[in-house]
């Protein structure tokens, strides 16, 4: 009896207790306003959460794009280093009687990398002794070759003045048909005893090496900026590389190929005026630095000294070594270069040459200048001290006869009317 109660009692207490669960469980308390605040700002940081992954996971795949990009670059960069430590470019320099052709010979040894890569050749002509004392100097450093034809060059009487430009281009024709023909080398590049060069001289021919080999547009690379005066270029940015239609010498590159065609019609005299002409050129184009890697410190010689005390003496030379093998310079390609720099050149604002002598042009971006005429051109040039002249109707430095200098480290474009015809050799 007292087994069946005390089992009713406890029957009875779970039922309650059943009962009691069973209503704190199904009765759902109502929320507050905070609640809601909370849940929706959950919802909102949950939302924020994952936006952010999204973001992280697109900048992710930027960067291993990039990454990749970066690598294949550095493959490209490092094939192209091993290519070129294969090639060989001499050097072949000029030299008559100046006894300061040590000058020169001195920078060339001085930042060669490699001898071997870059062998250096002097040819003489004059058989004057002190200059070939100085040279032999030099001993197993460099390679000694005497222009063997000292006769006396029959002249036109009105061109007896000028008779070491006959000579001079006696000893050019005779001194490449030996590098091209005799030691049978594939490039070179061509220095005068006058010239003193820069740090990465070297480096800038071996860096746009390629460009020439690739580019049948390009006949020569030059290390010379005609307008190169510290007022006219942008010091801070010696990597600058322009094509330009105007050959400008002075340290310069050339193939075995542009020879073979230029030696069979060699001129007589005043070569580089002759290879200027439109016959030679052939619309064809070089390559040409911001800041020159040369400078000439030959006041006299044949040409009595021309243009030196107004611009050659104030060629700015650059000084800073600039990684040119290390850098993309496909941009200089001629189908490249045509359609990104010229089309900027004509997007630039126009603006009047003296507003930018008077420092008034405040755009900073680089502007355009134009010109119409011959004469117009010629004052231009002159008041913001550029070389005025024209070369069978190119003038200095010009592509597609547009002249890009620097005014006051603002980036300049001296250009014709977008509906440019070409160039007029009357314009000489």
């Amino acid at each position: 009896m007292r087994i069946k109660r005390t089992s009713l009692v406890i029957g009875i207490i779970l039922i309650i207790w059943s009962s009691l669960l069973y209503i704190s469980l199904s009765i759902r308390p109502i929320p507050s306003k905070d609640d809601e605040d909370v849940d929706h700002q959950i919802v909102i940081l949950e939302q924020s959460i994952s936006g952010e992954f999204e973001r992280n996971n697109v900048i992710i795949n930027r960067a291993q794009k990039l990454l990749e990009l970066k690598k294949k670059a550095e493959h490209r960069t490092n094939l192209l280093a091993m290519e070129l430590q294969n090639v060989k470019i001499p050097i072949l320099v000029f030299a008559c009687n100046r006894v300061t052709v040590n000058r020169c010979l001195d920078g060339l040894i001085k930042y060669r990398p490699d001898p071997d890569q870059f062998p250096i050749i002097v040819s003489q002509d004059c058989n004057h002794e002190e200059t070939r004392d100085v040279i032999l100097k030099y001993g197993t450093q460099l390679s000694l070759i005497q222009q063997p034809d000292q006769s006396d060059i029959q002249v036109p009487p009105k061109e007896k003045k000028f008779k070491g430009y006959f000579k001079i281009a006696r000893h050019y024709g005779w001194a490449l048909n030996q590098m091209f023909f005799n030691f049978n080398f594939s490039t070179a590049i061509i220095v005068e005893d006058d010239l003193e060069v820069a740090p990465d001289f070297f480096e800038y021919f071996l860096g746009t090496y390629p460009l020439l080999v690739k580019d049948s547009s390009l006949w020569c690379i030059s290390a010379w900026n005609d307008n190169g005066k510290e007022g006219v270029v942008n010091v801070n940015r010696p990597e600058l590389l322009y094509r330009t239609d105007f050959f400008p010498g002075l340290g310069w590159m050339l193939t075995k190929n542009v020879w073979m065609e230029l030696s069979t019609k060699w001129p007589k005299a005043y070569w580089d005026d002759w290879i200027r002409d439109p016959a030679q050129r052939r619309d064809r184009s070089c390559i040409r630095p911001e800041i020159s890697r040369t400078r000439t410190f030959g006041k006299s010689g044949v040409s009595n000294g021309m243009f030196y005390e107004k611009h050659l003496k104030y060629i700015k030379l650059d000084e800073e070594f600039v990684p040119f093998t290390k850098m993309n310079l496909s941009y200089l390609l001629k189908d490249i270069y045509d359609n990104d720099f010229v089309h900027k050149v004509y997007q630039s604002p126009i603006v009047k040459h003296q507003d930018l002598k008077d420092g008034k042009v405040e755009y900073n971006v680089p502007v355009r200048i134009t010109y119409r005429t011959r004469d117009e051109y010629k004052m231009i040039t002159k008041k913001l001290g550029l070389m005025d002249d024209f070369k069978s109707g190119v003038p200095r430095t010009a592509y597609k006869g547009i002249v890009t200098f620097h005014f006051e480290g603002k980036m300049v474009h001296l250009a014709p009317n977008a509906n440019w015809k070409g160039y007029d050799i009357t314009w000489s």
